[in-house]
């Protein structure tokens, strides 16, 4: 069924076997299999079963997909969606309540970057002091001007900023555990 907007639809008690290409969006409410390929947005409604290799544009699944999905724009699965397959996409978005296995491949990686990282990962960090604020410095001298006397409302005490978050690995601990 084709709608005015220029998608189709595949109605709940359809099942289309095979491969399925196309140049609009598609949304599924009953069955395909085999393999699809569109230029546009693939849509699986809730009560739509999805058993194919997906080749689309944007892929949004709220009902069950299996087999691989390449988008080259985004893929997500909404609470209600059930994935099994791996996604190759830029963009992906798995909302919580979401069911997924598989792999997922966003691309190329900065490797420059990465190394990096991991060179801060694996290198021990050095002691830390106790986390304190380092102190402010004092405000540069001014000329004194006319002082008048003015009444000054107290001001509350600010609560303590929280301590800065220690970094994952910086911190060891040795547990003794001693049995009667």
């Amino acid at each position: 069924m084709a709608t005015s907007d220029g998608s189709t639809i595949i109605g709940e008690s359809i099942l289309i076997s095979g491969s399925l290409n196309g140049d609009e969006d598609l949304t599924v409410r009953g069955r395909v299999e085999g393999t699809l390929t569109l230029t546009k947005t693939l849509l699986v409604e809730p009560t739509g079963i999805v058993k194919a290799e997906v080749q689309v544009k944007n892929c949004v699944i709220a009902g069950v997909v299996v087999g691989n999905v390449t988008a080259t724009e985004s893929v997500e699965i909404t609470n209600q969606g059930r994935m099994v397959g791996d996604i190759t996409a830029p963009r992906v978005i798995i909302v919580d309540g979401a069911s997924f296995r598989g792999r997922i491949d966003m691309g190329e990686v900065d490797v420059e970057g990465e190394r990096a990282g991991r060179a801060a990962r694996v290198a021990p960090a050095p002691a830390r002091p106790a986390l304190r604020s380092p102190p402010r410095p004092a405000a540069p001298a001014q000329p004194k001007a006319e002082t008048r006397k003015v009444e000054e409302a107290p001001v509350p005490a600010k609560p303590p900023a929280p301590p800065a978050p220690v970094a994952m690995g910086a911190v060891k601990r040795k547990v003794i555990v001693k049995r009667k």
